[in-house]
């Protein structure tokens, strides 16, 4: 091989590298521009959404979509500029999209389960709800998974075809609740004064609603005496103050007023024979 030779492969590897070199630095810079601009469009999105007080739970929802789809695009156009053929590419992540979508079917379900939560809405962030056993407040609906934070800070994570496909109760959706509770009277009590006591008493606790009103009625009968129903209604961010208040309030209220404490009493009737 002659000088001549030599010095046109050396030309042709310098040209090659240089060319090869500004595509890779180009495609980092792309990437990198490219992921900004995803993040500014996710943020005007977020924020027109935001403006119109769409829910909480959309926002991110929707945030999530247009950052994985932004993403999808991006890489697919840095292949297309390297020289990568683009259309064999899609046809490998379609492929590659089945392949994935018969094993992780279960994953598809509960993407599709999500979607269906976000249209329907039996909830939302900040609702607090009962969902497969769980209760506690929801803190993320997301593509895939609910969070709720239960009563005692312990954050459970389920499934969204789980929650989809089992019974939901959302206490957060009307705007008041029932608390129920009973009084065990003794049988030598007035149960009408026991019932207007309690009415008024019950009825001046702190957050209990004027309307609906207090119930108090008899709901049962013991050897003890009669069994009361007491039923304030409040809004459930008050439930358990207005249950342990309403709870403190039939023991004080009763006490205090004098009336006998149940105790289960028998008569035992004696016969002698004549």
């Amino acid at each position: 091989m002659n000088k001549e030779d030599i010095s046109h492969w050396q030309d042709l590897i310098m040209t090659t590298a240089t060319e090869v070199g500004l595509k890779v630095l180009a495609a980092i810079a792309f990437w990198v521009i490219g992921r900004w601009l995803i993040g500014v469009a996710v943020s005007m999105v977020r924020a027109s959404l935001e403006r119109q007080k769409v829910d909480p739970t959309i926002l991110r929802y929707v945030g999530s979509i247009v950052t994985v789809t932004l993403n999808v695009f991006l890489v697919i156009g840095i292949l297309g500029y390297l020289g990568i053929q683009t259309t064999t590419f899609a046809a490998l992540i379609a492929a590659a999209g089945v392949a994935i979508g018969l094993a992780w079917s279960g994953l598809l379900a509960h993407f599709a389960a999500g979607a269906f939560l976000v249209v329907l809405r039996p909830l939302k962030v900040g609702d607090f709800v009962t969902v497969a056993g769980v209760t506690g407040t929801i803190t993320e609906l997301g593509l895939f998974t609910t969070t709720i934070n239960t009563p005692d800070n312990v954050q459970t994570i389920l499934g969204n075809s789980k929650v989809f496909s089992e019974t939901i109760q959302n206490f957060s959706h009307n705007p008041f609740r029932r608390v129920d509770l009973k009084c065990q009277l003794s049988g030598a009590a007035d149960h009408r004064a026991a019932m207007a006591l309690l009415r008024e008493k019950i009825a001046a606790i702190p957050n209990v609603l004027a309307e609906p009103k207090v119930d108090v009625e008899i709901l049962d009968f013991t050897l003890v005496g009669p069994v009361l129903v007491v039923r304030p209604y409040c809004h459930n961010d008050n439930y358990w103050q207005v249950y342990f208040d309403t709870n403190r309030v039939i023991r004080e209220a009763l006490g205090e007023a004098g009336f006998p404490a149940p105790m289960p009493a028998q008569n035992v009737i004696v016969t002698q024979a004549a």
